[in-house]
């Protein structure tokens, strides 16, 4: 797996994690550790990490935010040595579970405890009991723990703002063929991918490129051209990930097929470019395709064009 991984790295040379993990049918976190781990062994390799800093920032201070106020909620702060048992706290994040305190007087639930075994931190609290000197609280009936949130939601996604229910994609902006519509790259880049070109069946193409094409299978050319309109570079594959939709709403991946008279896309596209090309895709003569659709990485529900060809 590593030899075919470091295959594709260095056909491609210089690529974002996910592109070499779509390329590979691989899991992204399985590249990552991989190229991480074989970047160590003297290759000549270097993993990197780019991000849009702001958003980085602005995520972080919003589970920062959640984080102290579900501790503010959560169960009182204790002196350290005062909590033991299996379930004990690091950070400001409430574990259940049971929460045995040390020493001759356990105490659970929203009490106010003075005399030689208080706690320390705050201590003041609503409820209608409070146990003065060394007695026995009262056990607080069993609350169910609160589910999980989920602070980070799905990449690209605004989720991690709030975490009672996810947060709801805008429509992808869809367009004929003809179309140019814009998006926003991974990083920052503001691009526009025009739809030129649909050519169904083209069997005629694929033949004179010297493939044979199966009994009961056709093949499509589409043609497409991003533009990037910003400062910073696109340096993936502008078709990487484009796809063809049939009737049912299901994919249909690129072939890993070129020809020269319909030559394929090349690697990035810098500042102020626009660059052109072919992707080539079989599949079986009877079924139909109602669109073409660009994400720049598999899922990326934020970042979908959708271009409806059921006309053609």
């Amino acid at each position: 797996m590593d030899v075919r991984l470091l295959s594709a790295v260095a056909e491609m040379g210089r690529a974002a994690v996910p592109d070499i993990a779509g390329r590979l049918g691989m899991d992204v976190r399985e590249v990552a550790a991989r190229l991480a781990t074989l970047s160590t062994t003297g290759l000549p390799l270097m993993v990197g990490v780019e991000c849009d800093q702001q958003g980085i920032r602005n995520a972080v201070a919003a589970a920062q935010q959640w984080a102290a106020q579900n501790a503010a909620s959560g169960p009182y702060p204790m002196a350290p040595g005062q909590y033991s048992g299996p379930h004990s706290m690091s950070g400001p994040y409430p574990v259940p579970g049971p929460q045995q305190m040390s020493g001759p007087y356990p105490v659970s639930g929203p009490y106010q405890v003075s005399g030689p075994h208080q706690m320390s931190g705050p201590q003041q609290v609503s409820g209608q009991h409070q146990v003065g000197g060394p007695q026995m609280a009262h056990p607080q009936q069993p609350v169910a723990p609160a589910p999980p949130m989920n602070s980070w939601g799905p990449p690209g996604s605004a989720a991690w703002a709030r975490g009672d229910q996810p947060a709801a994609p805008a429509p992808a902006p869809t367009g004929k063929v003809g179309t140019k519509l814009e998006v926003n790259g991974m990083s920052g880049e503001r691009i526009s991918i025009q739809l030129v070109e649909v050519v169904d069946p083209a069997d005629f193409l694929y033949t004179a490129a010297g493939y044979e094409l199966p009994p009961g299978e056709r093949s499509v050319v589409v043609h497409t051209e991003l533009t990037n309109h910003g400062q910073v570079p696109f340096a993936s594959l502008p078709d990487m990930y484009l796809e063809l939709v049939t009737k049912d709403g299901s994919p249909v991946t690129k072939a890993p097929v070129s020809m020269s008279s319909r030559p394929p896309h090349r690697m990035g596209v810098q500042p102020g470019e626009t660059a052109g090309g072919h992707t080539v895709y079989v599949l079986n003569e009877s079924t139909e395709i109602t669109a073409v659709r660009w994400t720049p990485q598999p899922g990326d529900q934020q970042r979908t064009l959708l271009w409806d060809i059921s006309d053609l």
